[in-house]
């Protein structure tokens, strides 16, 4: 697959060719030998604040590191992506399906098992964010020196490393100012790694039920309100600064107060979350907030289970999701990807049968019945 394509067409997925690219003299010179970011290997900068965050509570695991698959389930990746304009004006939502991103990078796999990358991407303020994170986030990873070793780290650098280089893109070209929310999912042997900055989500379908393995970046969020304030900046009627209704975001470099090359109240680093796929786990829903304006996170699983049962389609499913995203008037753009982890459609769940829960005995209501038979007579 060509580098930036904006899905794979390979293993049942959607095709919609190569994402627009109206920032290519800036690409070129931004990532001349001269400005290009080289793959990170010092520690990251953070605010304080961040340090000292907690993961949400929920049911998956921290992983650091990658492990010999050997015997154990193995995930058979199939994969498709949808867009729809909606009711917007202009389109600045993006994806990203990669099924075979060592391959597809040039890189010699060395692990066991699929290795794949997904992206969702939400522009505000113009589409020059989205399609500029969309194009070199999977890049700034994959050519970390460390990968697939050490991903939580690439990942995060990876991130940081693509707003500071859109940074200096726009610097060369101020009609580049624009911002995005990004949500990134990779795939290394069983591992699942979702990173998020913004609200962009990802919802896991375990045997039926959804996990949530991503959350809002809304400044209204108790914890990013803590971070927000502790980095110089406020929230107001539910807006960053009075401006942005995300707490973290690539680009916005153009927007006084928002950032600054020592931090600012708008974070670009993401949140991880990380699992290992199981046999429980049938696919992966990630979309732009567009999508989730109308689907709670069961609801979609409930509403992609259906339809993955009928035609076994993850392509076909995600425009299941944007279509009915439509009909349930989102007034977003929409943006929706499927990743399917095994050959088979979700099997039907049979629920067992409650026990019943009996005040008499058999024989109680038999004499109960005997007496009321009595008194007819």
């Amino acid at each position: 697959m060509e580098e930036g394509k904006v899905s794979s067409v390979e293993n049942g997925s959607s095709s919609e060719g190569r994402p627009p690219n109206p920032l290519a003299a800036a690409y070129k010179q931004s990532f001349s030998n001269d400005h290009v970011a080289v793959p990170c290997k010092k520690s990251l900068v953070r605010h304080p604040s961040l340090m000292k965050m907690k993961m949400p509570d929920v049911s998956v695991e921290s992983g650091h590191c990658l492990e010999d698959c050997g015997s154990e389930y193995i995930p058979i990746l199939r994969s498709g992506g949808s867009t729809d304009i909606g009711f917007r004006t202009s389109m600045e939502d993006v994806y990203v399906c990669v099924d075979n991103f060592m391959e597809d990078y040039g890189l010699k796999s060395y692990i066991d098992g699929p290795n794949a990358f997904y992206g969702v991407f939400d522009g505000h303020g113009g589409k020059h964010a989205a399609d500029f994170a969309c194009h070199h986030l999977p890049k700034f990873i994959c050519e970390d020196e460390d990968f697939p070793r050490d991903i939580e780290r690439i990942v995060i650098s990876a991130f940081l490393q693509t707003d500071s280089a859109f940074a200096e893109a726009c610097s060369l070209d101020a009609a580049l100012s624009s911002g995005t929310t990004a949500l990134a999912a990779l795939v290394i042997g069983r591992l699942l790694v979702i990173a998020n900055a913004g609200d962009c989500r990802a919802v896991l379908c375990r045997r039926g039920k959804a996990i949530e393995m991503s959350r809002d970046h809304k400044p209204m969020c108790s914890r990013e309100k803590t971070r927000i304030e502790a980095s110089g900046g406020y929230v107001y009627d539910g807006y960053l600064n009075g401006q942005l209704n995300v707490a973290r975001a690539l680009g916005d470099w153009h927007m006084e107060g928002m950032k600054g090359r020592d931090g600012g109240p708008l974070s670009a680093e993401p949140e991880l979350m990380t699992t290992k796929l199981t046999e429980e786990d049938e696919f992966l829903i990630i979309g732009c907030d567009g999508i989730w304006d109308v689907f709670r996170s069961q609801n979609a699983v409930d509403f992609a289970r259906r339809r993955l049962q009928e035609h076994n389609d993850p392509a076909i499913c995600s425009r299941d999701l944007v279509d009915e995203a439509l009909k349930r008037k989102s007034g977003d753009n929409l943006a929706a990807v499927v990743v399917c982890f095994q050959q088979q459609p979700p099997p039907n769940l049979v629920a067992p049968r409650p026990r019943v829960h009996r005040s008499f005995s058999a024989e109680g209501l038999r004499e109960i019945q005997s007496f009321l038979d009595s008194l007819e007579k």
